[in-house]
């Protein structure tokens, strides 16, 4: 079957392109062979303290200085670790690990099974460094949830089954926190499946600087309905169940926790009305006495930031974020040792900026312009500087600055090139830092920087995938411009076949995301592997073309959040704008526009080419949302509110509700296992798509989740869209 198919793909590059000296790309180099695939610096782990950094080699982990790489000795070596385990632990199997704030000990995770997205099980361990000695935590016949060591390194939180404990270890006793946690019920420690997928944490306990005391979430599931996954691998199919609230349903009922480890006192903090509110974080003050709780209301657009006092139990909301639309829930947010400020960003004035916040009181705004701080990367306290990623250079760009704070007259300083994409890991005492960075045409280089921004030295400059690419005819992508019949300009790439002659006609493949405050068109070199795959697209004489519509991020909230309560709609309005700007261009054919896209872009491609009364010829949605009825409520409910408050900004932005609308080609793939997006999003679809008596092609993938991946799954993926874009465009 694959050999056929690889045959009549050679075929048609032939009879399309005729010859060429660069060699023909496949789907298997790209994903079986990952020839295209730029790589990464694996293994680095920064020290807590010192200006030095970890990597695992095959003799143990090795230390090395940030200054010059010079290899500072082995931390842990394979024989000594084999030689202190009874279980005969090689190096080799360490899935992850993490210092103590002293550097004396290490903890080590084994055997990690993921669970979802951010989620897994491990076995723990922690190695003394200088007493050689290595202890387990809780019980090798246990996997954990997570295992935390304290800022000390004397005390072990773990999260066993769906109970919280912790362990010391220097008696070796193991303390159990809580007593009543049961799957699918009651969880103690880590987040429930859509906390998350969509406030990224999965972990939700967390020591005290001093290691006295612990605070963590308890959800209490029992009222969230449960959603049932057949899974078709034994003679009767079995289900998989796990709690999934879906828009304008229950959510958990979480408790926020305090144990004190003295007294073994276990308090419950008051925080008003939990019913319909989210707890997304829980940080503690430098001085070990204050909690700060995160409230953010079922709406999604007011954030209060809670001191709880430990001692006198008194608390006060210090400083609160409030928007018209919503807010997003992020980890910008930076306690300052003074107990009393923090630094924060916030959208407050239209755009992302950073704000020093005095608790209670000044609010105190760092950056500003028409342009967006991405990120905070590091913050100095002692020269009180922040360092952030931005795209103040470009609506496109993304690079670090450095400002100062705590003076009438603020400086800023920009560190990277300012005409690419950075990203940028800095140790814990920010002296040095890691930096990616890429262009539109340019592979990533990864280089270690000092904090002025001085290049020290290369790790990786993706040279040799570069070569690779050059032997296989890679070309450069464009950057396009247009404005729309709405007035508003809108940012795409294009990328054209290597023989490009503007007196032909060329068909053209729009592929799309475009969910809210997401970015494809960037001047970075992105989603490398989908590159490679529109790069093979463009050996077969097809142009491939990215717009970012309304909705997506960089370029402030009257862009991005235009959106409110009618997902889908402008977005879809943009996509189908893009193409007929493109039927203009002399060099398309108008008559031969595809789009495709994954999960918001499979909802995204499919709305676009239902409504887009004949703009485009074909498309593809793979695991597509088709009505965000169907979808979980924090993420549903942040852009849309709930189906009951907005039913029609519901169903008038569903592709079901337009399925006899359709006209041309349409694929649907999905894998049957999503815990993500439903297959039941597919299923509706469907059924819509029969009732109106349209023709369709589909394709399912058993006991596949969202990624579709594993076995020969990816490249059988790519190799069927490729293959409906040849025979269909």
């Amino acid at each position: 079957m694959k050999k056929h198919l690889l045959f009549t793909l050679f075929l048609v590059f032939i009879g399309i392109c005729g010859f060429s000296q660069s060699k023909k790309i496949t789907v298997e180099e790209i994903w079986d062979n990952f020839s295209f695939y730029p790589r990464g610096v694996a293994g680095y782990t920064a020290m807590p303290v010192s200006d030095d950094y970890t990597v695992i080699k095959r003799a143990g982990i090795e230390r090395h200085h940030f200054s010059d790489g010079s290899v500072v000795g082995i931390v842990l070596s394979h024989n000594d670790l084999n030689a202190s385990s009874k279980e005969r632990l090689s190096v080799a199997g360490i899935s992850d690990y993490a210092f103590s704030a002293d550097e004396k000990k290490i903890m080590l995770a084994f055997d990690q099974e993921s669970i979802y997205r951010r989620s897994s099980l491990a076995h723990y361990y922690v190695y003394d460094i200088e007493g050689k000695k290595l202890t387990p935590i809780s019980d090798t016949a246990h996997l954990l949830r997570f295992a935390e060591l304290s800022k000390d390194g004397s005390k072990v939180v773990f999260a066993r089954e769906c109970d919280l404990y912790y362990q010391d270890l220097t008696t070796g006793k193991i303390a159990r926190i809580t007593r009543d946690g049961k799957p699918n019920h009651i969880l103690n420690g880590f987040a429930d499946w859509v906390y998350e997928e969509e406030l990224d944490m999965s972990q939700a306990a967390s020591w005290s600087p001093d290691g006295s005391k612990i605070a963590y979430l308890r959800f209490d599931e029992s009222r969230v309905k449960e959603y049932t996954i057949p899974m078709y691998d034994e003679l009767y199919p079995t289900d998989f169940k796990y709690k999934y609230p879906k828009a304008g349903e229950d959510n958990s009922l979480v408790e926020v926790h305090i144990y004190d480890l003295a007294t073994g006192t276990d308090t419950r903090l008051d925080l008003g009305d939990n019913s319909n509110c989210y707890f997304p974080r829980v940080y503690w003050l430098p001085n070990s006495r204050d909690a700060i709780v995160l409230k953010l209301n079922r709406h999604q657009n007011q954030l209060d930031f809670i001191r709880y006092n430990t001692v006198t139990k008194a608390q006060d909301v210090v400083y609160q974020d409030v928007n018209e639309k919503w807010l997003d829930v992020t980890d910008n947010y930076y306690f300052l040792k003074d107990n009393n400020s923090m630094i924060v960003t916030s959208e407050r004035n239209g755009f992302n900026h950073i704000y020093k916040v005095t608790f209670g009181g000044e609010i105190k705004q760092l950056t500003n312009g028409q342009w967006e701080v991405n990120e905070i990367q590091f913050v100095d306290e002692a020269k009180k500087q922040i360092y952030y990623l931005s795209n103040e250079s470009g609506v496109l760009n993304r690079d670090l600055y450095v400002i100062n704070y705590d003076s009438k007259k603020i400086k800023k300083q920009l560190l990277t090139a300012g005409n690419g994409w950075a990203s940028t890991e800095f140790c814990p005492n920010g002296n040095y830092y890691r930096l990616q960075y890429s262009d539109l045409n340019t592979l990533p280089k990864y280089t270690i920087n000092d904090k002025t921004g001085k290049e020290l030295r290369v790790l990786n400059d993706n040279q040799n995938v570069k070569n690779t690419m050059d032997e296989y005819g890679f070309v450069n992508r464009e950057i396009i411009s247009f404005t729309t019949a709405d007035g508003v300009t809108l940012y795409g790439w294009m990328m054209k076949p290597a023989n490009f002659d503007p007196n032909k006609k060329y068909p053209v493949m729009m592929n799309c995301y475009g969910g809210p405050g997401s970015q494809q068109v960037m001047n970075a070199y992105s989603s490398a592997m989908d590159l490679a795959f529109y790069q093979m697209l463009a050996q077969h004489g097809y142009i491939s073309v990215c717009v970012d519509g309304r909705g997506t991020a960089t370029r402030g909230d009257a862009f991005k959040k235009v959106i409110y309560q009618q997902m889908g709609k402008y977005e879809a309005i943009d996509q189908i704008a893009a193409a007929n700007w493109l039927k203009k261009q002399s060099y398309v054919d108008g008559e031969r526009i595809g789009i495709w896209g994954w999960s918001f872009g499979g909802y995204l491609s499919a709305l676009s080419m239902f409504r887009g009364d004949g703009a485009f010829k074909m498309a593809i949605s793979v695991a597509p949302v088709t009505n965000w009825r169907y979808y979980d409520n924090i993420y549903t409910e942040r852009f849309m509110r709930t189906p009951q408050e907005n039913p029609d900004g519901y169903d008038l932005n569903s592709p079901t509700t337009y399925a006899k609308d359709l006209k041309g080609k349409y694929l649907l793939i999905h894998g049957t296992a999503d815990d993500n997006v439903h297959f039941q999003n597919a299923m509706e679809l469907v059924k819509g798509l029969n009732a109106a008596g349209i023709e369709y092609d589909q394709f399912f993938f058993p006991n596949k989740n969202h990624f579709i991946m594993g076995g020969n799954t990816r490249t059988y993926l790519y190799n069927k869209l490729a293959k409906y874009i040849l025979e269909n465009l």
